[in-house]
């Protein structure tokens, strides 16, 4: 039971037995303040109520929003988005010539729309870039090119308005290939040559949005 009605409740029964002990004007005065009292906290939990709904719905608009930007990334870009146990994986179609670091041209607007993207939903959340390399070479000079292209889109980035301090770059060389038997100009080389991206999304890191349940709600693919 509401303590506020208990009071109420109470001052109601022990009226009588006090009458001879408490001025009549005193009473009234305190059941008016406890009434005012408990009137105060229903408008209070009223309001609560309605922040608490406008929240929901604002997180819920941002979820959709979400959904949409990512649909874009696949159908304009051909990005393949995966929701993880922590944060997102991006597989976007950020290449690199043979033996060579610079950012593409044609790549250009596939990173503007990640940065947007990461800018718009995870503010503050940790991107972690990776890079990777071709089988051409040897061990050591790839994990050393793939981290410059994973730097390299980092500055990139960077450029486009992402803070630099929650920017994270690996180059893992040429490991994890996509295509294990393609190398230099061979069909399906350049695909081994790339960068992807990991957002995490634990809580706290970021918006409401910014979150496995988040990102799971986008999609997965």
């Amino acid at each position: 039971m509401n303590p506020r009605f208990t009071q109420v409740l109470a001052l109601t029964l022990i009226a009588p037995v006090m009458g001879a002990c408490v001025h009549p004007n005193q009473y009234k005065k305190d059941l008016a303040e406890t009434r005012q009292e408990i009137q105060q906290e229903r408008t209070d939990r009223i309001a609560g109520d309605s922040a608490n709904s406008q929240a929901i719905a604002a997180v819920k608009g941002d979820v959709q929003s979400l959904r949409s930007d990512m649909d874009a990334m696949r159908s304009e870009f051909n990005a393949k988005i995966t929701a993880l146990e922590d944060g997102i994986k991006f597989d976007i179609p950020v290449n690199f010539a043979y033996d060579d670091a610079t950012v593409r041209d044609q790549d250009k607007a596939a990173l503007d729309r990640f940065a947007a993207i990461t800018s718009k939903y995870y503010g503050g959340s940790k991107v972690t870039i990776e890079g990777f390399a071709d089988p051409a070479g040897s061990k050591q000079y790839n994990l050393a090119l793939s981290q410059r292209r994973a730097d390299a889109v980092r500055d990139y980035l960077s450029g486009k308005g992402l803070d630099m301090s929650v920017l994270k770059t690996i180059g893992y060389g040429k490991t994890r290939l996509v295509n294990p038997s393609a190398s230099k100009d061979d069909p399906g080389a350049e695909q081994n040559r790339r960068v992807t991206f990991v957002i995490e999304t634990a809580p706290g890191s970021g918006s409401p949005t910014a979150s496995a349940e988040g990102a799971a709600t986008a999609g997965q693919q």
